[in-house]
């Protein structure tokens, strides 16, 4: 007698909750994971994988946050950071806080205690959902596993309509193993992008007549408008009008740095005494010293450009409020100029005033980088950095005068290839970010190399990502201009003369760091190059060598003057600093 067969149901596919989440992404045209596996989650990371998602696994999770997130921005699509429980939760968010802050998509997945041992005091408990609730648009945990895909589409898709920034998905650990009848769950269809709204005619029209009244117009471009794609059209606007145009750090490359109508060489100058200013993408926060006086004239008139209406009238009032998509409502405030036949004359006292200011400043910044002694400045760095550098590599850049000097010194020809501490001000983004534009550029442009200059410091958040960068072979260049220290530091003859001090926690003052630090040897262990520099001929030798070697990643490490600074400024970039 043959044995009974099962019952048919009980021969029906099951799948777990691991397999869910990987299938859920997937079907969110999800391309990318960053994250440190552990208890719960390593099953999720492996059925991304087996799913089609490139995992990369990060050496810290705020890196791995932060690398999502500058996903989200190069894509348009939210990159995902993949965490356990507690600690690891708490590592990221860093990166949910640098993401809202930015206004960029990333979606975090945490592990948590299995929910039979809620108030147990269970490994790593803790009030996830909760906590994210104040680093992000949105935050919750499934109900059960069927309900896993319309969670994962809903945070998706909070993360990137409106205005784009990071949502918390909880995953009980007790649900990565579980299993249910494959039958049972129904997968949500891939959100679209995000719906295109414009302005309201009677705003743009307003908006028309003040920039065509201006004396002395100037328009700003923000991150915003890098993300909004919003590129060609701006530039057009540019061209069209010849409207003098000032990049935000991350606006860098929408319209490229070497227009004749970029006056970034006279920004403080700009700002000050426009009449009419035209924000696109751009806030009027920290960066943009509020839009008040004595930055800005007391009677300037702002049109404000923004996807979120919460953002219209921070700070300033705005005489046009324009509410919408930025590259749509550009074409909005284009065709409106274009019917006028309006073109703002090269020949005006503004263009002579904005033309006199950039040749100084720029005549001021060759004088020092072109200065002859050793140890070098960072002018005398970044004058030779610019001389090699791809005009179409990705430019990542953090350190406090590393990343101001740089903004200034190193052009960007290209929208989004220039990612930098952002809006939040956050150290020790630069290694993530290099990670994750290295990702992109793999899949889209293999020949195009990933440029990070750090300051020693802002290296040190997150150096061990060297190994990540070395263990995918990264097309990654990293440059530490090393000054000893946080803003200034000490030479090696004054650091041997203060160790006679006593204990170095009774003298080493709070800015300085260890003298001529050989970070360059970190990266040869995991297979990289390094070169320590303290000339300019090296330098220029190391950087022809890393640019020369395509799948070998490279650690620059360059020795400048502790005591190097930045050239006298009309304005500090904080309103407030004793910097």
């Amino acid at each position: 007698m043959s044995p009974r067969s099962p019952p048919k149901e009980d021969q029906e596919e099951c799948v777990s909750g691991a397999e869910i989440i990987a299938e859920a992404l997937k079907m969110q045209n999800i391309e990318y994971m960053f994250g440190i596996v552990g208890v719960p989650v390593v099953e999720v990371a492996v059925a991304a994988q087996a799913s089609g998602i490139k995992y990369i696994g990060m050496r810290n999770e705020q890196a791995a946050s932060y690398a999502a997130s500058a996903v989200g921005y190069l894509t348009n699509r939210p990159g995902v950071c993949l965490v356990v429980s507690g600690p690891g939760l708490i590592h990221a968010l860093a990166g949910m806080a640098n993401a809202n802050m930015n206004c960029w998509p990333l979606v975090v997945i945490g592990g948590s205690s299995d929910r039979n041992q809620e108030t147990m005091g269970a490994f790593q408990e803790f009030p996830q959902v909760e906590a994210c609730r104040l680093y992000s648009k949105f935050s919750a945990r499934p109900s059960s596993l069927e309900a896993i895909p319309a969670v994962i589409e809903k945070a998706v898709r909070s993360s990137m309509y409106g205005r784009p920034g990071a949502c918390y998905i909880d995953i009980p650990g007790d649900f990565i193993n579980l299993q249910v009848k494959k039958n049972a769950v129904k997968y949500v269809e891939c959100c679209p992008e995000p719906p295109i709204s414009m302005a309201e005619e009677t705003a743009v029209s307003k908006a028309v007549s003040f920039i065509i009244q201006s004396r002395k117009p100037l328009l700003i471009i923000g991150k915003g408008a890098a993300y909004a794609c919003a590129e060609k059209s701006i530039r057009r606007m540019v061209d069209q009008c010849g409207l003098p145009f000032l990049p935000t750090p991350m606006g860098k490359g929408v319209v490229p740095d070497n227009h004749p109508c970029c006056i970034a060489a006279a920004r403080s100058r700009a700002l000050q005494f426009a009449d009419v200013i035209i924000l696109l993408g751009a806030r009027l926060n920290w960066m943009l010293h509020f839009g008040l006086p004595p930055r800005f004239q007391p009677d300037v008139k702002i049109i404000q450009v923004d996807i979120c209406a919460e953002e219209l009238g921070n700070n300033v009032k705005p005489v046009a409020a324009l509410l919408g998509d930025i590259k749509a409502v550009t074409e909005q405030l284009l065709d409106h100029l274009n019917k006028k036949c309006w073109k703002y004359p090269s020949n005006t006292e503004w263009w002579r005033e904005l033309q006199a200011k950039i040749k100084s400043n720029e005549e001021a910044s060759k004088a020092l980088s072109l200065q002859k002694h050793l140890p070098m400045n960072y002018y005398t760095v970044f004058h030779h950095i610019r001389e090699f550098l791809p005009k179409d590599c990705i430019l990542i850049s953090e350190g406090a005068n590393t990343m101001d000097i740089g903004r200034t010194m190193l052009p960007n020809y290209h929208p989004r290839h220039r990612l930098d501490a952002g809006t939040f001000g956050t150290m020790g983004v630069g290694l993530g970010f290099a990670v994750a534009a290295a990702m992109v550029a793999k899949d889209r442009n293999p020949n195009q190399r990933v440029i990070c200059i750090e300051g020693d410091s802002a290296f040190g958040f997150s150096g061990m990502e060297v190994e990540t960068i070395c263990r995918y072979n990264l097309p990654v260049i990293i440059i530490i201009v090393n000054n000893n220290g946080i803003y200034s530091g000490l030479d090696g003859d004054s650091w041997k003369e203060m160790t006679k001090l006593g204990e170095p926690s009774t003298w080493i003052p709070p800015v300085s760091l260890l003298p001529n630090a050989h970070y360059e040897q970190i990266i040869p262990a995991f297979g990289g190059k390094g070169y320590f520099v303290q000339t300019p001929e090296e330098l220029q030798a190391a950087l022809k060598a890393s640019l020369a070697e395509k799948h070998v990643p490279s650690l620059i490490n360059i020795m400048i003057d502790p005591q190097s600074d930045r050239k006298k400024q009309d304005f500090h970039w904080l309103t407030r600093s004793n910097m």
